[in-house]
C-alpha cells in the first residue's frame, strides 16, 4: 500500500461512518477532483475523526496530494478537507 494511501481529515463527525465512506468515493473517484479507482476506503474514529483512502494506482495519490484543495458537499453542507500522505507508523516488533 506504500504510496497508494492518503490521510483525510475534516470530515464531519454527525454521519455515520458508511456515509462518508460512500461521499469519499465519489469524491475521489471523480478525475476533476484529481481522482480515480480505489481499493479501499476506512472512516477511522476517535477524537479527530480521519479515513485513510487506498487508490489503485500510486500516480492518483499523488495527484490527489497536489491538488490545492477538496472540499466534500454533503447535504448543502461543505467541508474542507486536509489530505495528506498516509505512512503508516511501524511497531517495535516489526523494525
Amino acid at each position: 500500500m506504500a504510496g497508494r494511501t492518503v490521510r483525510v481529515r475534516g470530515l464531519p463527525a454527525d454521519l455515520p461512518p458508511d456515509r462518508v465512506a460512500d461521499k469519499l468515493t465519489i469524491h475521489f473517484l471523480r478525475s476533476r477532483n484529481g481522482g480515480g479507482e480505489i481499493a479501499d476506503v476506512q472512516v477511522l474514529g476517535g477524537s479527530r475523526r480521519c479515513a485513510l483512502i487506498t487508490f489503485e494506482a500510486p500516480e492518483v495519490a499523488q495527484r490527489i496530494l497536489k491538488a490545492k484543495e477538496h472540499v466534500l458537499a454533503i447535504g448543502g453542507r461543505k467541508f474542507p478537507l486536509e489530505v495528506t500522505a498516509h505512512v503508516a507508523e511501524l511497531s517495535p516488533d516489526e523494525v
